[in-house]
């Protein structure tokens, strides 16, 4: 019997530091994973998504699966600064897109410069976005884009009516769509342009019936063959005596403003197409 007892006392320990052992033991890594919307830019055809993975060493894979890709064809892409409405320098190379089978898959832990670090977090954060070009020898040729990091739109938005004013048939919608940054896509979408026209465009201080106003925010101009304009909103415009001031989505939505599209860069005094924003269309 003392002879059992002991066993019985040494098996009891073996359990407990076995179940000791089990509590230090680190959970497997469960890395976290974002995924963006990649869109086709033009008539290309190529769409489908960026995933971002996080890897447990620091790094980040991040693969694009696309549809649409031309087989034979690899198609060069990369991570740009600034979101794609404003352009920008590449800031990290991806392995470029097999159009066999639409996939490019980069594992990354630094940018081009070979001197900043750049982890999951840090991609969640980046002011970029993505292109996938054509080819390596046409480049200038995107086949699709999108937004990453602080430039992804929230899904807010506020539409607007332009209205058509001195050139016939010219109308559409201005829309402001907010970013996780807080900052604002402003897309112009008009009717009735004509190819090989460009409209400038501006949002102004005051509402239609004070207008003229001063121009608070210069707007890229709209293509006539396309009727489109986008323009990435951070800031007023300046002045050579000042600096711009920050501006939100949420200080666009309630800006006391109005939108003026003009005829071209020769002939401003002539209005394509005009409306109120913000406070002016709160009744």
């Amino acid at each position: 019997m003392k002879k059992f007892g002991i066993l019985l006392f040494a098996f009891l320990g073996i359990v407990s530091c076995s179940d000791d052992d089990d509590a230090n033991v680190d959970p497997p890594f469960e890395g976290e994973t974002k995924k963006y919307d990649v869109s086709a830019v033009g008539e290309s055809g190529v769409s489908g998504t960026a995933i971002f993975d996080e890897n447990e060493d620091g790094s980040v894979t991040i693969t694009l699966d696309l549809d649409g890709t031309t087989a034979g064809v690899m198609h060069p892409a990369h991570i740009h600064y600034n979101s794609a409405a404003e352009g920008g320098e590449i800031a990290l190379s991806l392995d470029p897109v097999d159009g066999d089978t639409g996939i490019s898959e980069t594992t990354v832990d630094m940018l081009d410069d070979d001197q900043t670090e750049i982890s999951f977090e840090d991609l969640l954060e980046f002011d970029g976005y993505i292109n996938v070009h054509a080819s390596a020898d046409d480049l200038e040729t995107l086949v699709a884009q999108t937004d990453i990091g602080g430039n992804e739109l929230t899904g807010e938005s506020k539409s607007y009516d332009l209205a058509e004013v001195d050139i016939e048939g010219v109308s559409g919608t201005a829309t402001f769509h907010e970013r996780k940054n807080g900052e604002t896509l402003v897309e112009l979408d008009l009717e009735g342009t004509t190819e090989g026209n460009t409209h400038p465009a501006h949002i102004h201080m005051g509402s239609v019936a004070d207008a003229p106003g001063d121009i608070a925010i210069t707007l890229t101009s709209v293509d006539g063959a396309s009727g489109m304009s986008l323009t990435n909103v951070a800031m007023t415009d300046g002045t050579e005596e000042e600096d711009g001031t920050a501006v939100s989505y949420e200080d666009l939505i309630e800006y006391n403003g109005y939108i003026n599209v003009h005829a071209s860069a020769d002939d401003l005094a002539t209005l394509a197409a005009q409306g109120n924003i913000g406070a002016n269309t709160i009744w």
